[in-house]
């Protein structure tokens, strides 16, 4: 019953890294950079994502600009493009296998076969959190970089936007789920081969008693 309730415990967090996964590769703040100007119609706030740049005016307007061209990008935003979509489509297969392997479902048949459906999901989350953790450190370590760069002026420097901070949630959420339910099928496998099952030889006994019973009645 624990277990169940652990497995229970880490999908409702897989359910959130899923989430938080797709929201922050969604999310155009990556980068934000402040400009305050004098005059009213002067933009205040330019962030960029991975798939569009956006622009907040002092006016309460708001216009984006879809990155059309791939080949343009930056070596590090096309890695985070690859790594943040393959994210999103393990951890949705995760969720559904998940729910398969799960203890409290009636899916997935026998008890061997929900185990491995519960591994195969753990597995899902892990590699999910790790392909998100990686595009939103190298992207970290690039604005940080930039923003440390003393060539490079103060107008175009960035800092974290709500994205990143979004992304490293989601992926340590998405890692804790996998590996609770990768243990928690090591658990019962581990019991098993430590305490196998103690087998009895009742027929052999039998026999031995029948073969003595055979030499009284030669004697």
């Amino acid at each position: 019953m624990a277990s169940a309730s652990l497995q229970f415990f880490a999908f409702i967090l897989a359910l959130f890294g899923v989430f938080g996964d797709i929201t922050a590769t969604l999310l155009p703040n990556w980068k934000v950079n402040a400009d305050v100007g004098s005059n009213i119609i002067t933009a205040i706030t330019q962030m960029q994502g991975l798939w569009m740049d956006c622009t907040w005016y002092s006016t309460g307007m708001f216009s984006c600009t879809l990155k059309y061209s791939v080949l343009s990008l930056p070596v590090y935003i096309q890695a985070a493009r690859t790594t943040m979509v393959l994210s999103c489509i393990l951890s949705a297969f995760g969720i559904c296998i998940s729910t398969v392997g799960m203890k409290c479902t009636k899916l997935g048949g026998d008890t061997d076969s929900k185990s491995h459906a519960c591994f195969a999901g753990g597995v899902c989350f892990i590699l999910a959190g790790i392909f998100e953790l990686v595009p939103t450190s190298w992207y970290t370590r690039e604005i940080i970089s930039n923003f440390l760069d003393q060539t490079i002026p103060e107008s175009s420097k960035h800092e974290p936007g709500g994205a990143v901070y979004t992304g490293f949630i989601s992926a340590v959420f998405l890692l804790i789920a996998g590996v609770i339910f990768c243990t928690s099928c090591f658990k019962k496998q581990q019991g098993a081969w430590i305490y196998p099952p103690k087998q009895h030889h009742f027929p052999s006994t039998e026999q031995d008693s029948n073969a003595g019973y055979n030499l009284k009645d030669y004697v």
